[in-house]
């Protein structure tokens, strides 16, 4: 039986949790950077969040056909570029032959020259195996309703991989960060994380191409204040110090020790402007995601004998 092979990206959230000692790793790995005869660690997190995380607006099926693979009710695209149109009613994709084959071809089972001869491609779950078959009418679902551009440009964008920030961040003493003492917050930097990143989305007659652009990432602080950063923020390195950072940063005014674990949730959210084209059209759509990290911040104490 013929099938189609179909690649589903599936993206892995990792919560780092920020342990109580310090620990040597490169910058280029993640986890702690505690450099000698330095007071500040840095800790690189990374968590890409997941394509579901967060929402978007736009598309919807527009009272269009669902298309499913019967035996596992998998959702598949009702048409395919390559294969042509989907038939819930076998399980198949129909490819209208052109030129058609000529009358002598088996395939017209003495039909000639009435109706037609498609090429299909099933996926399984029922289907017929594929090949040539003749059909008096379309097969079901043949040509199908098409989408508007905006719905077109919705399924560009589920083909796209938009991340949470690759969440980093700056700690003192390499324990624990300090109240007052300032925290840097930034994301690395990429096409999946702040952009931009494109997809295109066609059926026939008409194509729609979206980009992505990171607009800004709210930062949740965890301690019920949030920092909203217009731009990835700025890496810090150690010959910053003890420095604010210059365009995303914050300063804890309290002790994280009476939160779950004695550390802060921290959660990034990115909002990503998504512009979209074709089909005589244009519009944006807005998509979040998210990722979050572990935080500690304690408080200096001074004895005075």
């Amino acid at each position: 039986m013929l099938s189609r092979s179909r690649v589903v990206g599936l993206t892995a959230v990792v919560f780092a949790l920020l342990g109580l000692g310090a620990v040597p790793a490169s910058a280029s790995d993640g986890g702690v950077t505690c450099p000698p005869n330095q007071p500040i660690c840095v800790i690189v997190v990374t968590d890409p969040g997941g394509p579901g995380g967060g929402g978007h607006g736009g598309g919807g099926s527009g009272g269009q056909q669902v298309c499913k693979v019967a035996g596992s009710g998998e959702v598949v695209p009702c048409f395919d570029p390559v294969f042509g149109w989907w038939s819930n009613a076998d399980g198949c994709y129909y490819k209208l032959l052109s030129p058609q084959p000529p009358a002598t071809a088996s395939e017209w089972d003495g039909h000639y020259p009435r109706g037609a001869i498609y090429a299909g491609t099933c996926l399984g779950g029922g289907g017929t195996g594929g090949g040539w078959r003749w059909f008096n009418t379309p097969p079901q679902g043949y040509g199908g309703a098409t989408p508007t551009p905006a719905q077109l440009a919705q399924q560009a964008i589920d083909t796209m991989r938009l991340d949470g920030p690759a969440i980093s961040l700056t700690l003192a003493n390499g324990k624990t960060g300090l109240v007052g003492l300032p925290v840097w917050m930034w994301t690395q930097v990429s096409a999946t994380t702040w952009g931009p990143t494109s997809a295109r989305a066609a059926v026939p007659g008409m194509a729609v191409t979206a980009t992505a652009r990171a607009r800004q990432i709210v930062w949740d602080m965890g301690d019920g204040h949030s920092v909203t950063c217009d731009n990835p923020g700025t890496r810090y390195t150690v010959e910053q110090g003890a420095r604010s950072s210059p365009s995303c940063g914050y300063v804890y005014s309290r002790s994280s020790a009476s939160e779950s674990g004695h550390e802060y949730s921290v959660t990034a959210t990115t909002t990503w402007n998504v512009t979209w084209a074709g089909g005589g059209q244009s519009g944006v759509i807005t998509v979040t995601r998210n990722s979050t990290a572990r935080l500690r911040i304690g408080e200096l104490q001074v004895l005075v004998s």
